[in-house]
């Protein structure tokens, strides 16, 4: 079987979603004291995000639904690097 990169699958969306779900688990087990504002901002934007992944994923627009998670995971990664989120996992975090 050849694996096309140059395809997004329901598989490809989907195993995306489940590294997401991990990091975000991860994330908010780790907020650091002071900055609990800043890390439910980016909560709600990752939750928007994910929100939006599901409607193009039903829409069968799989393009801007990857493309959503990979701005709700972009939200998550920054706020790792600005240590909102004091996460130690560099298979996870770009840390």
């Amino acid at each position: 079987m050849t694996l096309k990169k140059d395809k997004i699958t329901i598989s490809k969306i989907n195993d995306y979603y489940d590294i997401l779900i991990k990091a975000l688990k991860i994330a908010k087990k780790s907020i650091a004291k002071p900055k609990e504002q800043s890390a439910k901002e980016i909560f709600l934007m990752v939750k928007s995000y994910i929100s939006d992944s599901q409607y193009f994923k039903e829409k069968k627009d799989y393009v801007n639904s990857y493309g959503c998670l990979n701005y709700a995971y972009g939200w998550l990664d920054c706020g790792a690097r600005l240590k909102i989120f004091l996460v130690k996992d560099t298979n996870l975090f770009t840390i």
